[in-house]
């Protein structure tokens, strides 16, 4: 069972390079345009590979096939979408109907009440990943510690499979980061951003309903996520803006207008990724005391850090 990340990881690699080495280079290409940060066309085919290994790995170890079936599906409309491109209620109807099939078939069954609600915050969780994937090595470095801190507290709730898998994301994710960390030579795509999304929610509540974690633990672990997509999506909404169009507005966005750049708004992101995840781990065995106080601290410290991204860049627009 140990060897399925390391198989995910060749499988991705091996995949990766064949996208970018050979004609398969051409299936999707990313225009830069005025909202982008980058200035070369790039391919966008890079969730390809991370989802060919993880693929691989799960078919390896048995996973339920139920479990591939959305993924599968969103990983398909995904990629139409980055060739030809889709309408937004296309993209939405196929992830609530990958979500939904995810929520029937692999979580325990409740009240419609609570089964819609965890529907609708795996399709918020596959939006805000896609809405984050606007930078070198942020999607990719987000994939490999978020499922990294999956597997380890899987691990230690005693459900090695599932840590396996979760391990086997992050390892296909790493071999991706090889090739997307700046200067980027090849994007993720929605085919690969909408899956990861999708993974981040759909395991995170699989590990809730298991008992092999409590409910703030994803949403602490992908909080660098969570928080900047939230939040800015909440002002566009206050300004009345269309949200659902491409723009350059999320914090990571304005940190690399402000000169920071992609690699070290990325090595910054990583910090906080680490932090928010080694936080989650340490909590899983701390009173309610604690980890009130911890969340807390760090409410603190987004709303802190979005201060000073907002001053900064008030300044600047002066």
């Amino acid at each position: 069972m140990m060897w399925y990340p390391i198989l995910a990881f060749f499988v991705a690699l091996a995949a990766l390079l064949l996208l970018m080495k050979t004609r398969l280079s051409m299936i999707a290409l990313d225009q830069p345009n005025h909202r982008s940060l980058h200035t070369h066309v790039t391919p966008r085919t890079g969730g390809l590979a991370i989802m060919s290994g993880i693929v691989s790995a799960a078919i390896a170890g048995e996973l339920p096939l139920l479990w591939l079936l959305p993924l599968v599906l969103l990983l398909a409309f995904s990629l139409v979408d980055d060739i030809r491109g889709l309408p937004v209620p296309w993209r939405l109807t196929a992830q609530l109907l990958g979500s939904a099939v995810f929520v029937v078939s692999a979580l325990p069954q409740g009240p419609w009440w609570l089964l819609g609600l965890m529907v609708l915050t795996i399709t918020w969780m596959i939006n805000l990943y896609n809405f984050m994937d606007g930078a070198d090595g942020l999607a990719g470095g987000m994939a490999v510690a978020g499922f990294t801190s999956y597997a380890i507290a899987a691990w230690l709730a005693s459900n090695p499979q599932f840590a396996t898998m979760n391990a086997s994301i992050a390892t296909a994710s790493l071999a991706f980061l090889l090739f997307n960390f700046h200067p980027a030579r090849i994007f993720l795509g929605d085919a690969g951003s909408v899956p990861l999304g999708f993974l981040a929610g759909a395991f995170g509540l699989y590990g809730w309903q298991q008992g092999l974690w409590p409910a703030w633990f994803p949403l602490l672990v992908f909080s660098p996520f969570i928080v900047d997509a939230s939040v800015t999506l909440l002002k566009r909404l206050l300004r009345g803006e269309k949200v659902w169009q491409a723009h350059r507005t999320h914090y990571y966005q304005r940190l690399i207008q402000l000169g920071w750049g992609h690699r070290k708004t990325a090595l910054a992101e990583y910090v906080l990724m680490l932090g928010v995840g080694t936080a989650a781990i340490f909590l899983l065995n701390q009173s309610l005391v604690v980890v009130i106080a911890v969340l807390m601290a760090w409410a603190v410290v987004y709303a802190l850090l979005m201060r000073a991204i907002n001053q900064r860049w008030a300044r600047r627009s002066i």
